[in-house]
């Protein structure tokens, strides 16, 4: 179960490997205001996570996510990391300054080699784990490695709990808006306009549901951390008459605040 928290460190709560990057120790001077998402274009999450903090290296990023969602954090949430580079998107310049860096774990663009895909240092990926797509910034379809199910989701419970704990955040961006033309990253494998369609729509649907309450109107009813009858339970079953504080909906699922936050099906709840 994906249950995270940030501590008033501003580093991530949960089940999380935390590693020193200690040539990173400059403050943002304005609150962040963006979510930048990269790929790794390396061999596994950690040996990317080691690399990455090497004082040597004149790049860093705040998280890295690994295949099976494992998290890496490298840089607190109010320091600034290396992770954009030259970078300019609707007039602002120098996205470090003002950014949260997330790297997920992905070879990136692949080559195709007899039956196999070759990434760029060498490694080969089977079929199985290869999307064949058009990057948003080019014209021709190419090879990319796949995301897992759990990075997806990793993703966007991190990116969910950044926009709650940080208000000051307004978006979502792929390196690839950021530097076009000289990063690709996330890449088309990734589903950056889906995931942040949902979590625009879900914060917009919480601004409206602020006021709202309802209560548990079933002897039991599962609250889930994700709206999916196949997500990971949050906390035991809410008895009948348990108040909840509805934060948002989506398909037939209201998100709510009780002792945690989850979502409930929205059939066996009565507004109040």
């Amino acid at each position: 179960m994906m249950n995270f928290q940030i501590d008033d460190n501003h580093r991530l709560e949960g089940k999380v490997t935390h590693l020193e990057c200690s040539k990173n120790t400059k403050k943002f001077q304005q609150l962040p205001s963006s979510i930048i998402l990269h790929y790794t274009a390396g061999r596994d999450a950690l040996s990317s996570a080691k690399y990455l903090c090497k004082e040597n290296i004149k790049a860093s990023a705040h998280l890295v996510i690994g295949r099976k969602g494992e998290v890496i954090q490298l840089v607190p949430f109010n320091t600034i990391s290396w992770h954009a580079g030259k970078s300019s998107y609707k007039g602002r310049n120098g996205f470090n300054n003002f950014s949260i860096g997330i790297e997920i774990d992905n070879a990136g663009p692949l080559e195709p080699i007899g039956q196999s895909y070759s990434a760029w240092f060498g490694k080969k990926y089977p079929a199985t784990a290869v999307v064949k797509a058009t990057h948003r910034n080019e014209k021709v379809e190419r090879y990319w490695h796949n995301y897992t199910e759990k990075q997806i989701d990793t993703v966007e419970k991190i990116c969910e709990l950044l926009l709650a704990t940080y208000p000051s955040i307004k978006e979502i961006l792929g390196h690839e808006e950021i530097s076009p033309g000289r990063k690709q990253d996330p890449g088309p494998a990734f589903p950056l306009d889906n995931l942040r369609s949902r979590l625009t729509e879900e914060r917009d649907s919480e601004e409206a549901f602020t006021a709202m309450k309802a209560e548990v109107s079933v002897p039991l009813l599962n609250i889930r951390e994700m709206p999916s009858i196949q997500a990971e339970k949050v906390m035991e079953p809410l008895p009948e008459g348990t108040r909840l504080k509805i934060l948002g909906e989506r398909d037939g699922w209201l998100k709510v605040r009780t002792q945690v936050e989850g979502w409930v099906a929205s059939d066996y709840v009565d507004i109040v």
